[in-house]
């Protein structure tokens, strides 16, 4: 946890900074490399009734909650380590789940 989502994002170009952007994101969240994942889905867009083909680049990030300034940085770096592999315009967006709601084994995370 946290878990990036990745839509629009070939995976194939994410590969080449996805541990530099791991590294960036345990320092703003003060936690291991380990503790995330990326995973990139294949999404077709679809307009008008035709199929756009690759979908807007979008990241969705499933966390616990770790307030405003956080966030912000947070965002600003994955948006960072995509420009660098061309990506010009990105979408990121935060899904919060609640530790009582979140089991690991079983096992409430709170």
């Amino acid at each position: 946890m946290p878990q990036l989502l990745f839509r629009g994002v070939p995976a194939d170009r994410l590969t080449t900074v996805s541990l530099a952007l791991a590294e960036d994101l345990a320092s703003i969240c003060e936690c291991g490399t380990d503790n995330f994942t990326m995973e990139c889905l294949h999404a077709t867009a679809v307009f008008g009734g035709l199929a756009e083909g690759q979908s807007y680049p979008f990241v969705e990030v499933g966390w616990f909650e770790r307030g405003q300034a956080v966030r912000d940085r947070f965002a600003q770096a994955v948006t960072a380590h995509l420009a660098l592999i061309g990506i010009a315009e990105v979408e990121v967006a935060f899904r919060t789940y609640r530790e009582d709601s979140y089991y690991i084994n079983g096992k409430p995370c709170s």
